[in-house]
């Protein structure tokens, strides 16, 4: 009943925030006007601009941030204990995490949707612009490199989620050009495009769709049936990306995401029954006849001294990303979200909300991980349950730190709850990796979008422009290599172009492709926490140039850019001794950015209380006029 007690709690805990310090922080510091102006309707192109009720904008928001970002963090935080691990969630997400959503979502829809690395050029120096959008260009490389093999892995592990997930995109497609033409509601196309997806997840050992999974991942438990290899799905992955990521907003991006965050609260109401009843009744019985297996905890509170783990501080908070606080979701606040809410007070729904609801999600995850898989893994001689089923995936730091085993263990844990509500274990298990699968593809494609802003930002303040008496005009040099980039279809080739070259690279001698793109797994949590500090010194200079409260922003900022910065070193030292020069490479010119930006914040550090922001015409207050109402 102690699992069952904390999922409760956990839920209620979340609620209370968000009625308590998510609406303070709406009225009172961001103080959210229904009558102000935003981005969406100002600026309306029907391409990224596109004004759209909360509920879909949730949706995409959501799916967006989560991918395997709270799955794979948390379940590797675990082999420290779960007590630390559920309380830098649990807290981490209401304090740190869901302000950091919330305010840079709010600071975007505030300056017509720019990103908070355009934000950072005003709030700032002009300088910091074209430093914080090098920092966000690293690690968006990262998440389109790493999040590409993510899903590879998945499909290969299980293959049964390959359909249901390729077959989210037609879908998407057909609900997307039919509301746009229409105008009708979304969401019972959406739950009928549910239903189909999880039919084929039903029937997808079965005939036509048994062969065509088998004959795209493979067969796990068959050594000669390969499937397509890692590769030729990275390549497959970001052909699609490229596509998404261009086409206007409601075509894909805001249909398909809706169907996963209807996926998403199908599947997390599904585990949260199959807890209570795991609870209850016990976990299914692992043969005909059996006595069910009880649902306890099985996972030692507290593990300092895991064997090959690195210290529990800082690297806890580095491990634990998605779920308590995130860089990347800053990029998805200002980069898509600020473009599509149709009413500023929509964003505590949105911003707030989501972090919070991402929250939740890594408390399942280890629960899943530290009770779930104790209910039995493997079948047969292999068959594990209780303290062994756990200590099978953490006997060591090398056995719980792969993507796969890290994947793997919230799949076997989230499905053994699905079974005790009577659940197929195939069925069970199928379901979970398409769960997986889905989100991280959601994170790719809005990644690679963001990439494009980015990539287009930068080249648009680097591209050299004709001169007028010594100044620089708005018209670009024709023919230089960086006025392509300018434009959205060469700088989207551009960014999946590099994530490739990254993602292709071997691990090492005799070592096969893909296996290089992985390595840069362990940079991925220090550079996006990272980010996340350095978001929340744009956040803090907005508020400061306003008057504003700005110490709820501050204080968790120094903490996000000390943390990661502890973790980053250790980790460049590593990095150096095992002449790991491509993580050396990213990680070092990191953290002299990191260092370049903190210079530029102190030294307008004092001149900037009070004082607005030049060109602080882009800044839209409750008082402008021609605001609309809700």
């Amino acid at each position: 009943m102690s699992t069952l007690a904390i999922a409760l709690g956990a839920f209620v805990l979340y609620l209370i925030a968000y009625r308590t310090y998510g609406k303070w922080l709406g009225q009172k510091i961001f103080r959210l006007d229904p009558q102000a102006k935003v981005p969406s309707i100002e600026l309306e192109d029907g391409n990224d601009f596109v004004p759209t009720d909360k509920g879909i904008v949730f949706g995409h928001h959501f799916t967006s941030i989560a991918g395997t970002g709270p799955i794979v963090g948390p379940a590797l935080a675990v082999i420290w204990g779960w007590v630390p691990a559920l309380l830098w969630v649990l807290f981490g997400s209401i304090l740190i995490g869901a302000v950091h959503d919330f305010g840079a979502l709010v600071v975007s829809l505030r300056s017509k949707g720019q990103t908070v690395g355009d934000i950072a050029g005003r709030v700032i120096t002009k300088r910091t612009r074209i430093l914080f959008l090098s920092v966000l260009f690293l690690a968006l490389t990262i998440v389109l490199a790493i999040f590409g093999l993510v899903i590879a892995s998945v499909f290969k592990n299980y293959p049964q989620a390959i359909f249901p997930c390729l077959i989210q995109i037609p879908l998407a497609v057909v609900i997307g050009l039919t509301l746009h033409r229409k105008g009708a509601s979304i969401l019972i196309p959406s739950l009928i495009s549910l239903a189909v997806m999880y039919l084929t997840v039903a029937f997808g050992d079965v005939g036509f769709l048994g062969d065509f999974n088998e004959f795209l991942g493979g067969d796990p438990s068959n050594p000669d049936s390969n499937g397509l290899t890692v590769i030729s799905w990275v390549v497959l992955l970001l052909g699609y990306s490229y596509v998404a990521s261009v086409l206007p907003v409601w075509t894909l991006l805001q249909p398909r995401d809706y169907i996963n965050s209807l996926q998403l609260l199908s599947a997390l109401g599904l585990v949260v029954l199959g807890l209570v009843a795991a609870s209850i009744f016990g976990g299914a019985a692992p043969t005909s006849g059996a006595e069910r297996p009880p649902l306890e905890i099985v996972a030692p509170a507290f593990n300092f001294s895991p064997e090959g783990a690195p210290s529990i501080f800082p690297f806890l908070f580095i491990t634990i990303a998605c779920g308590a606080i995130s860089g990347f979701h800053c990029l998805v606040s200002s980069g898509t979200s600020s473009k599509q809410l149709k009413c500023e007070s929509d964003a505590k729904f949105v911003g707030y909300g989501s972090m919070l609801t991402e929250g939740f999600l890594a408390v399942l995850v280890i629960l899943a991980c530290i009770a779930g898989l104790g209910l039995g893994t493997g079948s047969g001689e292999g068959y594990l349950s209780g303290s062994a089923a756990f200590e099978a995936r953490y006997a060591s730091w090398d056995a719980a730190k792969g993507l796969g085993a890290k994947v793997g263990a919230f799949v076997e844990g989230s499905a053994n709850f699905l079974k005790s509500l009577g659940l197929p274990a195939e069925f069970s298990i199928a379901l979970m990796g398409v769960f997986v699968a889905s989100f991280a593809a959601t994170t790719l494609d809005t990644a690679c979008r963001l990439q494009r802003y980015v990539v287009q930002e930068l080249a648009g303040t680097l591209a050299p422009r004709h001169r007028v008496n010594g100044q620089r005009t708005g018209e670009y040099v024709d023919g230089n290599p960086l006025f392509w980039l300018t434009n959205r279809h060469v700088a989207t080739l551009f960014a999946i172009t590099v994530a490739f070259f990254i993602a292709q690279l071997p691990g090492g001698e005799g070592k096969a492709a893909g296996t290089g793109g992985l390595l840069l797994w362990p940079l991925f949590g220090a550079i996006n926490q990272l980010l996340a500090g350095l978001a929340f010194l744009v956040i803090t200079f907005w508020l400061r140039r306003r008057g504003l409260p700005y110490f709820l922003a501050l204080i968790p900022g120094v903490l996000m850019l000390v943390l990661p910065a502890i973790a980053m070193s250790m980790n460049l030292r590593d990095f150096a001794d095992k002449h790991s020069w491509l993580l050396f490479g990213f990680g070092f010119t990191t953290i002299i950015i990191e260092v370049w930006m903190i210079a530029e914040a102190i030294s307008v550090w004092k001149k900037s209380k009070g004082v607005l922001e030049f060109e602080n015409f882009l800044d839209q207050s409750s008082g402008d006029e021609g605001g609309r109402s809700c």
